[in-house]
């Protein structure tokens, strides 16, 4: 969520006041991606941030057959994934009018993984770690919000977005992999996984949303949703090992329907906490027409913390905490930012 608080912050406003006469929502601590309080006409706000992501996951597979229960005759395939993912990012804000906003935002981004394994089909008895890493600029990302009415006591304020994500990013299809001819298939050689990690999606992809607030002294409620396609790309292929390219056809990562909610508490006329849950169910992924075997829905999610202080008229800081509630969600994230305001 943008940084609510830098809005009202530049016209000397509280942070966490009541709403104030111009029909401009109240200000909240950033929990998530789709903002709140807009940023004011001929306004120009620079937001620098940082993010940290981590996560692990583990996968125990056995090929054989059971004996009694407590005796398994055959081989285990055992998995361990660590992953760390750091974005620094610069977004530029810019007030067309008080109720139009336009939003750039270029990310810069590091990743690491480190697979431990003990192949299956093997007899060894020796874990093999895999570590590969990424670093690149990211998939920017172009938006516009627009503030759909006055809002006021006893009523809400909407705000409408709409944010189309380029390809900006180091494509995951061209990252080498680990494959001498080919991945997928009866006839697969190497262990799949890519040499390098990417730093884009590797889709174009726009996302309409709506957001919600609404002040209920002392508290702020306010929530959102929004739904994120993916245009599928046509004649992909994969890069593998021996300078050979394997064919893939035509590709449409799974759609991404999300909402959130959280309530925002003003501590006092600078300090500000927020506490919200972000949920997004990613649909399955398919190849030319065909859901790719082993692709489920995936549903992430996250528990936030917020917390939000002005440092003055024009300078705000803002950090948040995350928490994965689901098995394929990060761990634990990270994340600070310094909206400055010119």
């Amino acid at each position: 969520m943008a940084w609510w608080g830098s809005a009202l912050a530049q016209q000397g406003e509280a942070v966490g006041a009541p709403p104030p006469q111009d029909g401009r929502p109240p200000a909240v601590a950033p929990l998530f991606e789709q903002p709140g309080v807009l940023t004011p006409r001929g306004k120009l706000v620079l937001e620098p941030s940082l993010q940290f992501g981590y996560s692990s996951s583990n996968r125990v597979v056995l090929v054989g057959y059971t004996i009694i229960p407590a005796l398994l005759i055959g081989l285990v395939d055992v998995r361990e994934v660590k992953r760390n993912t750091t974005t620094a990012a610069v977004t530029g804000r810019y007030g067309l009018s008080n109720r139009l906003e336009l939003e750039l935002k270029v990310p810069y981004v590091y990743r690491s993984d480190s697979t431990v394994s003990r192949e299956i089909f093997t007899g060894t008895g020796v874990d093999r770690v895999f570590d590969t890493s990424g670093r690149g600029v990211g998939d920017a990302e172009l938006a516009l919000r627009y503030q759909l009415n006055d809002g006021g006591v006893d009523k809400p304020y909407y705000v409408a977005g709409l944010r189309f994500k380029s390809r900006t990013g180091t494509d995951p299809f061209e990252v080498l992999t680990d494959c001498s001819q080919r991945c997928v298939g009866p006839n697969a050689t190497g262990t799949g996984l890519p040499l390098d990690l990417p730093t884009g999606s590797g889709f174009y992809a726009l996302q309409p949303s709506l957001t919600w607030l609404y002040a209920s002294d002392p508290a702020i409620l306010f929530g959102g949703v929004n739904y994120l396609y993916n245009f599928k790309r046509h004649n992909v292929n994969r890069k593998v090992l021996n300078g050979e390219w394997e064919p893939l056809g035509t590709i449409e990562a799974g759609g991404v329907i999300g909402f959130n909610f959280g309530v925002g508490l003003a501590l006092n006329d600078k300090a500000l906490m927020s506490f919200g849950y972000d949920h997004n169910s990613i649909a399955r992924t398919r190849q030319n027409g065909v859901a790719v075997p082993g692709s489920v829905r995936t549903q992430l999610g996250t528990l936030l913390v917020g917390f939000s202080y002005r440092l003055s008229d024009k300078r705000t800081v803002n950090i948040a905490v995350g928490a994965g509630l689901t098995r394929d969600t990060p761990d634990v994230q990270l994340s600070f930012r310094l909206p400055m305001t010119f």
